[in-house]
């Protein structure tokens, strides 16, 4: 799997259906073929990023 922000394959899993981008710090929801994105607040909250990607951009996730 590759970040959609940052195109890094440096994903951490943090959860069953959470993800981790240490390139560029963002964190990822894959729920069933469709992704979240999610930037991590100062205070460990998130904030949603989806609006940043138009829906027909959002990438597709594939089992390896």
């Amino acid at each position: 799997m590759r970040c959609p922000n940052c195109n890094s394959k440096d994903i951490g899993k943090i959860g069953s259906h959470q993800y981790y981008c240490w390139g560029c710090f963002i964190e990822l929801t894959v729920n069933g073929d469709k992704m979240s994105v999610f930037q991590v607040e100062e205070d460990g909250t998130l904030s949603s990023l989806d609006d940043l990607f138009f829906e027909e951009e959002m990438p597709q996730i594939h089992a390896n």
